[in-house]
């Protein structure tokens, strides 16, 4: 075994750590965690399935932490949990990114890092459970990687992410919607990052902020934007023109 092996090895034996449970078929795991670019037998199909685990859990997850709330509150709320950056996040502190089998142009790419394959795979895990063990084996994988967060949920949050609420914040002034661009690109490869501004045009204000993707710099640079713009001009201070 050469040390990539090894260092595979090793990583599939972190992810199985990290989620609270051993795989008795190792093929379904790699399975889970193989990309399209790398082979035939990749992990979309997984995918699918894994995503109807992770919302039926969470949703009961929620339904029972929340008797409260509504319908649509609770959907909010679901919706901002099994988001494609939520699941990036979870997969990244299980570093799943190290265990991922990508081709060649996706790992020269960072593709180890792309919060849309990173999620995929988090799904495909999910779903690799429930057929290695079953659903509610599966279930409890979830409960265990969410139960926390649940647990911090603010219900009076609205869950929006930076970018919309800088623009309803600046709607609700009557001011113009800020200008995003990428002004620069910083590394190469898989330690490459976007540069992106955020430009409030009328109120003579940009900040800046860098990402592993446009959206999560874009993300970064509104929620600068958006503190700057509520220390700055709150409700009923009038914008001089």
């Amino acid at each position: 075994m050469n040390k990539t092996d090894v260092r595979h090895q090793n990583a599939l034996r972190h992810v199985q750590k990290m989620l609270g449970y051993t795989f008795k078929e190792n093929q379904l795991l790699q399975q889970a965690l193989t990309h399209r670019s790398y082979s035939t037998k990749h992990n979309e199909r997984l995918e699918f399935v894994g995503d109807s685990i992770l919302n039926y859990t969470v949703a009961q997850m929620l339904f029972k932490a929340f008797p409260r709330l509504s319908e649509g509150e609770l959907s909010r709320m679901r919706a901002n949990l099994v988001n494609q950056d939520t699941l990036a996040k979870i997969a990244m502190e299980l570093s799943i990114g190290d265990a991922l089998l990508l081709g060649s142009g996706e790992l020269k790419s960072g593709g180890f890092r792309r919060p849309s394959i990173l999620a995929d795979a988090m799904e495909a895990l999910f779903a690799a459970v429930s057929f290695d063990a079953d659903f509610n084996t599966a279930e409890s994988v979830v409960r265990h990687l969410y139960t926390e967060r649940v647990r911090q949920i603010n219900p009076n949050d609205s869950g929006k992410d930076a970018k919309t609420r800088l623009q309803e914040s600046l709607q609700a002034r009557r001011l113009g919607l800020p200008k995003y661009r990428i002004i620069g690109q910083i590394g190469e490869g898989s330690e490459q990052q976007f540069v992106v501004q955020c430009d409030l045009g009328e109120l003579g204000f940009q900040t800046e902020a860098s990402g592993h993707s446009r959206r999560e710099a874009e993300q970064q640079t509104a929620e600068t934007a958006l503190k700057w713009l509520e220390q700055n001009y709150p409700f009923g201070k009038l914008v001089s023109k």
